[in-house]
């Protein structure tokens, strides 16, 4: 067997003795006994026994092992601009007087604290600092809308909220503080505290209960680690549902730690002292996983980046960061290297830099195409991986083991299964396929570490979610295949969840904010294929009868209603008025079968429908959807 079978077939036939052992990369306050308490299950619970602290983990560790003066996180903002250094004890001695200022505020262990930031190190610090303490922090996404941010309050119910004062975009400043300000207005639950990191770009105006960041956080008491339990949450992460509802997925600290740690040197070949760079968000779970903690818990240089692939200024961008800093492996979207390619196609800008310190290319958060994967692997000369995982899961799936063994490539697949992971593809009924017939993908329970434990305060609605539909096994809501190799391709979402530009949005939650216009009788929004953000939403509007609205403004008026209630990452432009929209004969509308039209696929209606002459209406607007500029 190979290193990668060999491991594999550990994990799913021994996981006590796979995952202790790999537990022996994290240091302990006290090491577990057990790897798996399966009493309880569908929720299972990791090194049951063991204490620990992850902060501790990412920084102090390294400290006393004699690598304080090591930089542990770089950041680079292309937006200001600004450069920043921290070395491990730096940055230790700022989490732990952050972790000091929270706890003097009145947060302790098991209090959450909602962090609403953008690409900054006072981000990460008080991410770090929540841990430090045994809090358990919940980032939100800097783009959301204020009634986003108050449903994700009222869940969490936070003691604290951090935030900044502004968050920049190319040719704007996004004012936070005022998107914060209507957010607690619409939520019930009020934050003891509010404390706010004023930028210089848009200071906000304070009011009672809030703090400036430099009077609370430079001149606090530093804060020892607090150990906690291995089962202890660490953090809960806001993940669209189909519903609209947001679910908070709830990961626990022992475990989280473990998978992160193995994963680093075995998934990514990234050890101590390389440079590591994820081109993401600290309000997506790439950012959590792979910006905060895993380079961190490794002994890795973390490059923290405010800016975008292009525009800022050009689509050199992403080239400068790297060769400026080395960085020898790049973790980024598809859609980055999309726009960046229609751009700089032939590559004159990235011609202007010395990549010779990058190793290797990860790409997540969405397919990546062939076309997009040949044009990166020739532009750069290096391995280019794509690999599969979601907020949920919390690190890959399947992926290409670089560390371990590293495999050939085929573009379209993510490679295979990692450890832990009992990957399997079923039909309907929940029958396993045999290799090349698509279907769902599942996962046999137990999940691995470093996956959800559960959702927060929701239980029910966890197992709802994910492990009703079939008895035993957590559905991942793609559909994929296997071919004779054991490599796994995954072709996209089985439910009413887009994924733009690798964030995903729930159509529930747009077709909600569509909904509200007083012009409005029904509608639906389906993800239109895009080359360069992978889907766009499109919004089909049914009218009230009688409403008298011109097109123009109805439409200016909808993409608003998106923008005020979901935020500009939805990406809503297009929105179409039309008599009726498919349905079976419950009432159902037929999303997935408008979704196929748009893609260039016919597909049957089921059997239930309604009224086939309102779907053939449809089917000549559907097959001319174009792709946004």
């Amino acid at each position: 067997m190979g290193a990668y079978s060999e491991a594999y077939r550990l994990s799913l036939g021994d996981p006590e003795r796979f995952w202790l052992d790999a537990a022996r990369l994290i240091d302990w306050s006290s090491f577990p006994t057990r790897a798996l308490d399966d009493s309880g299950a569908p929720f299972y619970r990791w090194f049951p026994d063991g204490e620990l602290n992850t902060s501790y983990n990412a920084l102090d560790r390294h400290v006393e092992r004699g690598h304080g003066d090591r930089d542990a996180l770089i950041w680079d903002s292309a937006m200001v601009p600004a450069r920043r250094r921290y070395t491990y004890r730096e940055l230790r001695d700022e989490v732990a007087r952050a972790a000091g200022a929270l706890a003097s505020l009145g947060v302790g262990k098991g209090d959450r604290v909602v962090v609403s930031m953008p690409m900054v190190p006072e981000a990460v610090i008080t991410m770090l600092a929540c841990s430090r303490i045994g809090a358990v922090h919940s980032v939100v996404f800097g783009g959301f809308a204020a009634k986003e941010l108050a449903v994700r309050i009222d869940d969490a119910r936070p003691k604290v909220v951090v935030a900044a004062s502004c968050g920049l975009e190319p040719g704007r400043v996004v004012r936070y503080k005022p998107i914060l300000d209507e957010a607690l207005e619409l939520s019930s639950h009020r934050p003891d505290h509010v404390v706010v990191l004023q930028r210089d770009q848009a200071r906000a105006e304070l009011r009672h209960g809030e703090y400036d960041w430099q009077d609370v956080v430079p001149g606090a008491a530093p804060a020892d680690p607090v150990p906690v339990a291995s089962t202890d949450p660490l953090y809960i992460l806001y993940t669209s549902g189909t519903t609209g509802k947001p679910k908070g997925v709830l990961r626990t600290a022992g475990d989280h730690a473990v998978a992160l740690a193995w994963s680093m040197g075995a998934v990514y070949d990234v050890r101590e002292g390389d440079v590591w760079w994820t081109a993401s968000d600290v309000g997506w779970v790439v950012g959590h996983s792979y910006i905060v903690y895993a380079p961190l818990l490794v002994g890795a240089t973390t490059v923290v980046y405010e800016g975008k692939p292009i525009g800022t200024p050009d689509a050199g961008a992403f080239w400068r960061v790297v060769s400026e800093y080395g960085v020898r492996r790049l973790f980024a979207a598809p859609t980055a290297l999309r726009v960046i390619k229609k751009v700089d196609p032939r590559g004159a800008e990235l011609a202007k830099y010395d990549l010779g310190s990058l190793t290797g290319l990860f790409m997540a958060g969405e397919r990546l195409d062939p076309e997009t994967y040949q044009w990166a692997s020739d532009m750069l000369g290096v391995p280019v991986i794509d690999h599969w995982w979601q907020t949920e899961t919390g690190w890959a799936i399947a992926a290409n083991p670089r560390g371990l063994e590293p495999m050939p490539v085929k573009p379209g697949s993510a490679t295979v299964p990692m450890p832990g992971w009992d990957v399997r593809i079923v039909d309907s009924e929940g029958e396993e396929l045999p290799a090349g017939q698509e279907g769902e993908i599942v996962i046999r329970l137990p999940l691995p570490p470093g996956a959800l434990a559960t959702l927060w305060g929701d239980d029910e609605r966890f197992v709802e979610s994910y492990l009703s539909r079939h008895e035993g096994f957590y559905t991942t809501g793609d559909s994929g295949s296997f071919d004779e190799d054991g490599y796994l391709s995954v072709m996209g979402r089985v439910d009413d969840v887009i994924n733009v530009a690798g964030h995903r949005l729930s159509t529930g939650a747009i077709e909600a904010a569509l909904a509200s216009h007083p012009a409005v009788a029904e509608c639906a929004v389906i993800g239109v294929p895009d080359p360069v953000k992978g889907q766009v939403p499109h919004g089909l509007v049914v009218l009230k009868s009688g409403a008298d609205a011109d097109a123009a403004d109805l439409g200016a008026e909808l993409v608003a209603a998106v923008r005020r209630d979901v935020g500009p990452v939805a990406a809503v432009r297009d929105v179409t008025v039309v008599p009726a929209l498919p349905k079976t004969r419950s009432g159902k509308i037929l999303r997935k079968t408008m979704r196929a039209l748009a893609a260039g696929r016919d597909e049957q209606p089921p059997p239930t429908i309604e009224d086939p002459a309102v779907l053939e209406s449809l089917k000549p607007l559907l097959r001319r959807t174009e792709p946004h500029p």
